[in-house]
């Protein structure tokens, strides 16, 4: 299966790139790599806007974080020309989730993003590395933040 037949069997339709919303760029190429910057979660075309532990639960952070994954693969996919066949390894993820102090299921919440990377391109170019942060807030009030490594041929 190709990596836009997996996503239309997932009933994905990748965004376009989203115009930054400050002083930065949605990717910068260095050799093979690509650098995603931060996506903010978006429910419904606006700030998914929350804080787990107080207003949200796990289950709504991993929604939030697979929605965040979805609005990667679009920037991603402009990085690689229009092809997410080019995507040699999904290398690293990066997680912010605005969450409450005593809240430990960061990693939890990530999985949202992380197991959606895996079940697009498969354990071998999917798999990542990955770290998951707790913080006290994200731009907007959003309630997860991730950014992206990848490795394109």
């Amino acid at each position: 299966m190709t990596i836009n037949e997996h996503l239309a069997a997932l009933g994905i339709t990748l965004p376009a790139v989203a115009t930054p919303a400050a002083a930065y760029v949605p990717y910068v190429r260095s050799g093979n790599l690509v650098f995603l910057s931060g996506h903010i979660a978006k429910k419904d075309g606006r700030p998914w806007v929350g804080q787990l532990g107080a207003t949200l639960a796990t289950a709504d952070g991993q929604a939030a974080a697979r929605a965040v994954a979805v609005d990667l693969l679009g920037t991603l996919q402009a990085a690689a020309g229009g092809d997410l066949g080019r995507v040699r390894r999904i290398v690293k993820v990066m997680s912010l989730v605005n969450s409450v102090a005593g809240f430990t299921e960061q990693h939890l919440v990530t999985n949202g993003c992380s197991e959606l990377l895996v079940r697009v391109f498969g354990p071998e170019i999917g798999a990542h590395a990955r770290s998951a942060f707790g913080v006290a807030q994200i731009p907007l009030g959003a309630c997860v933040e991730i950014e992206l490594v990848a490795e394109l041929q």
